[in-house]
């Protein structure tokens, strides 16, 4: 029998949600939290600032806040307290050395519970069942076994490079096929050899909606998840997200069992999908659940390392005086009849230095994945209650000049000076404590071999107006919204010697033969 509902009890049911938030927001503002700005309860407890359309870089507003109020703010998201975080120490501190309470993450109606149901690994609640997921994938991506993938990656670069000889003018193309291929590849044994196969774009469809949903304050059940108390039809805002999230968990199950069909006839080669099946099931975890956990390097290794990449390219056309000093150092070390290998890794010390640099002087995550606490705590005098939303804002935490002088300078040799251990491993781009990037080591291996080889091979030019004039991209253009990247900008890549092009050519043979086990 249909239920109804009248005027009457939704004014009533309404009221009652304002109330609860008006006793909320006194509890907490009654209590010394950090600085930072107010909020009208009749602007629903949201700054205006974090008002704006969903493609605003919240990052921003973060960085002018903690000029103004200091390296901990915090603000309101709805009821929600939420603290923002400038300064590294301040997030060591915090998200690795306290990570037994800042190491959940906020509750997120519209990407977790709606979208994903609680499966995607990146917004999963801290608990026992993270612990048990998060061992699934890092057995896939593990410093150990990332070594394991260095050979398709260093066959995949050299396709790339190839790709990048026959049309320079489609390098973000290439760049995303080399990154979707490494991490198909890593998820479930096989490559990508174009971005037309179904596969891709389905999966950047589930990533772009992904990205969307976890936009801070984008949708109102977000902010008011009270909203849920609603009769369901009454939701609307639940349509959409669970429409896609039918569509997101046939097309994981579906990768995950072809794995177990070549498992069976012997044909499957060794990933991310084949490792998680014996344990997974000694764990307790179900088909659904491990087919959302493997898909994350491909879920969410391609954005980054397309991001980086042309990151490194914008970096090294407004710096052509780094990239020169790295190009010497490769062609002292290798020559000029091969390309480089990570075999030649610890003898290019300024190289290493240039990638930290590139992740430093424009972080891709800038306002890094939110964390949640879990317990009520004191910091430095300020209240941070449970259930407070935790930022930590990277692009303020690399161009604070305590940990990085003079960060305006792009400067690689900053890294080659250091006694600083945190600077030396270098981990602050891939987040903090029990919730960095799982897929770090792969991720790093493949800007590595990128940037190794595109210097070894190409001069990274500007682009010429129809006077021949260099024009250089904006340093300030950037799109996307938990991963940023460049917008689109023109340049050229001009082989370095005449016998590159031989080089090149030879070794994407011999990657062609050797990717076909892949195929």
């Amino acid at each position: 029998m249909a239920v109804s509902y009248n005027t009457a009890d939704l004014l009533v049911l309404a009221g009652v949600v304002v109330s609860l938030v008006a006793v909320r927001l006194y509890q907490l503002r009654s209590r010394k939290l950090p600085p930072g700005p107010r909020a009208s309860f009749w602007a629903f407890g949201v700054n205006k600032a974090l008002r704006k359309k969903p493609t605003e870089h919240v990052w921003k507003t973060f960085s002018a806040w903690g000029k103004q109020y200091g390296p901990l703010i915090s603000y309101y998201l709805g009821n929600k307290p939420v603290i923002v975080i400038t300064k590294a120490d301040l997030a060591w501190e915090l998200l690795e050395k306290r990570g037994d309470i800042y190491s959940d993450r906020p509750r997120q109606v519209m990407a977790q519970e709606l979208l994903s149901r609680n499966l995607r690994l990146l917004g999963q609640r801290y608990g026992e069942r993270f612990k048990k997921l998060r061992t699934i994938q890092t057995q896939g991506m593990s410093g150990h076994q990332a070594l394991t993938y260095r050979q398709m990656q260093t066959y995949e670069s050299a396709v790339l490079m190839r790709d990048i000889l026959q049309d320079p003018a489609a390098i973000s193309t290439h760049i995303q096929r080399f990154a979707t291929s490494i991490v198909f590849s890593i998820s479930y044994g096989t490559r990508i050899q174009n971005l037309d196969a179904e596969i891709v774009e389905n999966n950047n469809l589930a990533v772009n909606h992904a990205s969307r949903y976890m936009k801070p304050g984008a949708y109102i059940a977000d902010t008011y998840p009270s909203l849920l108390w609603l009769p369901k039809p009454l939701q609307w805002f639940r349509y959409e997200p669970e429409r896609l999230h039918k569509w997101m968990n046939e097309l994981y199950i579906k990768l995950f069992r072809e794995v177990a069909v070549k498992m069976e006839n012997g044909t499957v080669r060794e990933c991310a999908s084949s490792r998680a099946l014996t344990p997974g099931k000694s764990l307790g975890l179900t088909e659904t659940e491990l087919a959302w956990a493997v898909s994350a390097p491909f879920t969410a290794g391609v954005d980054t390392t397309k991001a980086s990449s042309l990151v490194f390219i914008l970096e090294m056309l407004h710096h052509p005086h780094i990239m020169k000093k790295a190009q010497e150092e490769i062609d002292r070390v290798i020559g000029d009849k091969r390309m480089p290998a990570f075999a030649d890794e610890d003898q290019l010390p300024y190289l290493a230095a240039l990638m930290k640099e590139s992740l430093r002087w424009i972080p891709i995550a800038p306002s890094g994945v939110p964390h949640a606490v879990t317990k009520d705590d004191y910091f430095n005098g300020y209240f941070i209650p449970k259930g407070a939303t935790v930022f930590a804002n990277l692009r303020d935490m690399m161009y604070d000049p305590e940990l990085f002088p003079d960060p305006e300078v792009f400067r690689p040799e900053r890294f080659l000076d250091t006694k600083n251990p945190r600077l030396i491993d270098f981990n602050l781009p891939f987040g903090f404590g029990r919730r960095i990037c799982p897929g770090l080591h792969v991720a790093s291996q493949s800007l590595w071999i990128f940037m190794a080889r595109l210097l070894w091979a190409y001069d990274i030019l500007p682009a010429l107006d129809a006077d021949k004039k260099p024009v250089l991209p904006d340093l300030e253009a950037f799109v996307g919204m938990l991963v940023v990247q460049p917008a689109r900008f023109e340049c050229r890549f001009v082989p370095r010697r005449p016998d590159v092009v031989t080089v090149i050519e030879a070794e994407g043979l011999e990657a062609d033969i050797e990717l076909k086990a892949w195929d």
